[in-house]
């Protein structure tokens, strides 16, 4: 006899009693319904966490409140005569002497025993430009850190305790894993309350918040504020799978967009510096930029995809695989680069030496390119200042209502120039009243020859400019192209007042467009305007001291001025960095030199 209840057939309750099955086995998972087990990997963790305390020691000029501009040990113009006797600093104060105080500043922060030797991982920018840095620990043990190696590029850094017995440590998990969902945990030092602990869940993975070149956050609802900075995010098996980095945020406060850095990342970072004390990572020697769909279009690509090559440095990997600018890298080592910042990030984490394989787009046909592993230099980044030879500057020349710059991948970038655009130089602004703009000439518009003589640099814009007004020209044929490469010849014609070609802009070294420029600054300069520096090496050496002479002698004689103000201005700036009063006995040297007032000579601009 078969029983049946009424109404009911076998199915269901077949159907409730699995259901039933599923839900005792999910309820049995470690990970769900458990309420003991964040208090219990929480417990696990805390003593691993860490405060991190970096007290910096600014110095201030009392009666002006702003920062003491004496000359470092180590700047460029430490210590060199020429520039030490200029602009002498005028006597402040009773004595004739400069009154400074003193000003501690504070950073708090977060960071993480990886060894129980006393490693600390922490960002970089939470001990940049410390005096002093404090480790302190969830059972009130304080200690002092010293530096062992930091990477500005990824934010990451890490630091050496001497703890009198082993400390507790976690370890990195992989943040590959991760899926979007999946709950984490974050504990931090926010607002300087030490052993905050905030849960919530991966919002998203591969965030570029234009941090750094190898941006690759996943995004958290987990509560972070400032102070959290430096901290680990646990996946609920009490693996770091991110440091806590970054927020978005009007109030100063979480509003729950919080960004860190990856494990994947943080891993190969965090080894080296323990190894090296420095990053070690690959180059090909390449300077890249997105593929617009207008680029894309135009090179005969189905979609935009890959990171077009915008120059190659000769000499480098890419030179010699035969890698050429227009050039689209669509793969690498087999892996599709879907956008421009995919390359960085491969590259620079390929071994150094070791053979990369490349699928390339040129001319309609893709292409396989071979080449060795180099590695990247990146002195600046492990002492966190910047080589005497590197620069920010940005060099700006005015010819006859153009303004003109050299032609960066940013700019390319910018004005959407196709990679058939081979010329050096693009026009960034247009006076409205110019002979140029009358003749159409466009913002973006790229100058490839004046007067039949291809322009390949500033200083050659320049010399010709000069030239040409010397031999009594009213105007000079200009070829232009457009942002696709078509070219159209111009005729334009020099003012008939003001100055027929001169320096009007420029950005400091620090990117601080009040900041003095660097000697590299000031030689790159000089070799634009037509003068023989020497190597623009950074250094005060016999040809850029007489090339700054021939410099000072001809802007006092030129009605115009080859310099705008604002230039004169921070010339002048890079020059009163360099008074340090500790040369005064070789102050005969450099009276000949005359003074960097002359150059108000000339209009302003």
């Amino acid at each position: 006899m078969t029983v049946r209840t009424a109404g009911r057939p076998n199915w269901l309750f077949r159907l409730v009693a699995l259901t039933s099955m599923l839900l005792v086995a999910v309820s049995s998972s470690p990970h769900a319904h458990d309420p003991a087990l964040i208090p219990n990997l929480v417990e696990r963790v805390l003593p691993a966490v860490v405060n991190i305390s970096a007290k910096n020691l600014s110095r201030k000029n009392a009666n002006s409140n702003t920062a003491d501009r004496a000359t470092p040990k180590d700047s460029p113009f430490a210590g060199d005569p020429f520039f030490e006797n200029f602009f002498k600093p005028k006597p402040k104060g009773k004595g004739g002497k400069n009154k400074t105080k003193a000003k501690r500043t504070n950073s708090l922060g977060s960071g993480f025993v990886i060894d129980a030797a006393g490693l600390v991982v922490t960002n970089n920018h939470v001990i940049a430009d410390a005096d002093e840095i404090t480790v302190g620990f969830s059972d009130g043990t304080k200690l002092k850190a010293k530096i062992v190696g930091r990477d500005s590029k990824t934010n990451l850094a890490v630091l050496k305790v001497e703890p009198v017995s082993p400390l507790t440590s976690i370890t990195f998990g992989d943040s590959e894993t991760l899926r979007v969902g999946e709950q984490v945990i974050a504990i931090g030092n926010p607002f300087g309350l030490g052993g905050t602990v905030s849960v919530g869940i991966v919002s998203a993975k591969n965030r570029d918040i234009n941090a750094g070149p190898y941006d690759d956050y996943f995004q958290t609802d987990a509560a972070i504020n400032r102070g959290n900075s430096g901290g680990p995010v646990f996946n609920l098996k009490g693996e770091v799978v991110g440091i806590a980095t970054a927020i978005i945020s009007p109030t100063g406060g979480s509003i729950g967009l919080g960004f860190a850095i990856p494990s994947s990342t943080a891993k190969r970072v965090v080894n080296q510096l323990r190894q090296f004390g420095e990053t070690r990572r690959g180059k090909i020697g390449v300077l890249i930029q997105p593929v617009t769909d207008e680029i894309a279009s135009s090179l005969g690509l189905t979609k935009a995809k890959g990171a077009l090559v915008s120059r190659v440095t000769p000499g480098d990997p890419a030179d010699i695989a035969g890698l050429k600018p227009g050039d689209v890298v669509l793969r690498w080592n087999g892996v599709v680069i879907a956008q421009v910042k995919d390359l960085p990030r491969m590259v620079a984490r390929t071994p150094i030496g070791s053979i990369a394989e490349l699928e390339v787009f040129r001319d309609g046909e893709t292409l396989t390119k071979s080449l060795k592993i180099g590695r990247l230099d990146e002195t600046a980044d492990t002492t966190g200042k910047k080589s005497e030879t590197s620069s920010t500057t940005r060099r700006v020349v005015e010819l006859s209502g153009m303004t003109v710059e050299a032609l960066t991948p940013e700019l390319r970038a910018r004005y959407k120039l196709g990679p058939k655009v081979e010329a050096r130089l693009v026009i960034t602004k247009i006076d409205p009243n110019s002979d140029a703009a009358e003749k159409r000439v466009k913002v973006g518009d790229a100058i490839l020859e004046i007067a039949q003589t291809k322009m390949s640099r500033l200083a050659d814009l320049v010399k010709r400019a000069k030239e040409l007004k010397n031999e009594g020209r009213n105007s000079f044929l200009l070829l232009v192209s457009d942002k696709v490469g078509d070219l159209r010849f111009l005729a334009v014609r020099f003012p008939r007042n003001g100055p027929i070609v001169r320096y009007v802009e420029r950005l400091g070294t620090s990117g601080d467009a009040n900041g003095p420029p660097s000697i590299a600054d000031v030689q790159r300069m000089l070799a634009d305007l037509g003068y023989d520096p020497g190597p623009i090496d950074g250094k005060m050496g016999g040809k850029t001291k007489t090339a700054i002479r021939k410099f000072q002698s001809d802007q006092r004689q030129s009605s115009d001025g080859l310099v705008s103000s604002q230039l004169a201005d921070a010339l002048r700036g890079a020059l009163k960095q360099k008074t340090a009063v500790k040369n005064e006995e070789k102050t005969s040297e450099t009276e000949n030199l005359g003074d960097l007032d002359d150059l108000e000579s000339g209009g302003s601009q």
